[in-house]
């Protein structure tokens, strides 16, 4: 997957990133994914669920992939912080 095709999600509106990724499928990728960690997690799904369900119908879940990333952290240490990477394909 290209890294243009990617979304990552963060503090922003959710509408925004919804509008990031409609524009994506209208300039002609096939393919999105949105990526997302720690709380930005459940507006990540959030985008996934409202671009399936109102915009662009005839997108479909490819793949969804979990996972635990190791920040460094403050004082030293390090912090683990969910992921997930959602991907979108017509």
């Amino acid at each position: 997957m290209d890294e243009e095709n990617t979304i990552y999600v963060g503090k922003k509106a959710t509408m925004n990133y919804v509008l990031a990724v409609v524009s994506q499928v209208n300039d002609g990728c096939s393919d999105v994914c949105i990526k997302a960690r720690g709380r930005a997690i459940s507006r990540a799904v959030d985008v996934a669920e409202i671009v399936k369900n109102r915009f662009v119908k005839d997108l479909a879940y490819k793949d969804i992939r979990i996972a635990t990333e190791s920040l460094p952290g403050e004082e030293g240490g390090s912090a683990n912080v969910s992921s997930i990477e959602i991907y979108l394909s017509k």
